[in-house]
């Protein structure tokens, strides 16, 4: 009781920091984890699937063990292991800097100031911003906070709750090796293709789970949006978008919005086209503002939800618990 109690608290906890504290400015774990990673692609990248399974499988299996090795340490000290759950949270999310970086985007935009809203724009997603107007970069924008919230709130804080502080740092691993390498690019084309499938798998239930949320919270959002356009957009538009996780969470946004997401999407490596998601109009910089509220909205959605399941989860994979399971399960045999 004391260790489910501790994860569902240090995951609340953790959540709390990040709506307070957000990322560090400087000498953030998973900027680290990033410059280590790269100096190892450096050293063994090869234009091959293997070399990039061996690469994804020695960063994130580190990221694993360490974590295992963290959880460990404090599994007997409930008091502890909810330090270390809650720090090793904030650590894996990003949520509020998300929703701050779209705020600041959608303030830039409104003043007008193009090449400060241009500036924005690589924070929040990998499109070549000098190719963006002000309409494509409030489009930029909407996408990646739906995106990248489902990246980086709800599912990290899934994993959390299913496999604990190895669970987070495992799966902030994978989804960081996906951004750096994952790309349909001549130099990733084979090399992240295990980063790009781990992190698909990954994502795969958190992605629905978001898109789910969307759709509870799109009363709470002033617009022309609504739970059955979210729905109506979830079923026609998400299986046309080349990301089986990205349709779903930013058809519903655009439904829960109200807006048109997708088009013509320019990258460093070439040029990609986006189905359309939604029906309404293109996005404005108030929808940018509204999409950080849902972002927002929903990392505290996930969080009550992660709350539930981690208890739940850590309670039900207590060894005495297992062994009365074992137990009935031999005698009915």
């Amino acid at each position: 009781m004391a260790r489910a109690r501790a994860r569902a608290v240090g995951l609340l906890l953790g959540v709390a920091a990040d709506a307070v504290f957000a990322d560090p400015a400087r000498w953030h774990p998973v900027a680290g984890f990033g410059r280590l990673a790269a100096r190892l692609e450096r050293r063994w990248y090869a234009d091959s699937r293997l070399a990039g399974v061996g690469h994804l499988a020695a960063c994130a299996g580190a990221a694993v063990g360490v974590g295992a090795v963290v959880g460990r340490a404090v599994a007997r000290r409930p008091a502890l292991e909810t330090v270390a759950v809650a720090a090793a949270t904030w650590t894996v999310l990003g949520g509020a800097s998300l929703a701050g970086e779209a705020s600041a985007l959608a303030r830039a935009l409104d003043a007008g100031d193009l090449p400060a809203a241009r500036a924005r724009i690589p924070r929040l997603c990998g499109r070549d911003p000098n190719a963006l107007d002000a309409a494509g970069m409030a489009r930029a924008g909407c996408e990646s906070v739906a995106e990248n919230t489902s990246d980086a709130v709800v599912a990290p804080l899934l994993w959390g709750a299913v496999a604990g502080i190895p669970g987070l740092l495992g799966y902030r691993a994978v989804n960081t090796l996906d951004a750096m390498v994952g790309y349909r690019s001549p130099r990733y084309g084979r090399f992240g293709w295990a980063a790009a499938r781990a992190d698909d798998l990954a994502n795969l239930v958190p992605a629905r789970l978001t898109a789910a949320l969307t759709v509870a919270a799109a009363p709470l959002l002033a617009g022309p949006g609504s739970p059955a356009a979210a729905v109506r957009a979830w079923r026609r538009d998400a299986r046309a978008h080349p990301s089986p996780n990205a349709g779903p969470v930013e058809a519903t946004a655009a439904g829960a919005l109200g807006v048109r997401l997708g088009g013509p999407t320019r990258y460093a490596h070439g040029t990609e086209r986006r189905p359309t998601l939604g029906e309404g109009a293109a996005p404005t910089p108030a929808d940018l503002r509204r999409a950080a509220r849902l972002s927002r909205l929903l990392g505290w959605s996930a969080a009550v939800v992660a709350t539930v399941l981690g208890h739940r989860v850590t309670r039900a994979c207590r060894p005495a618990r297992m062994r009365s399971v074992l137990i009935r399960r031999s005698v009915r045999r």
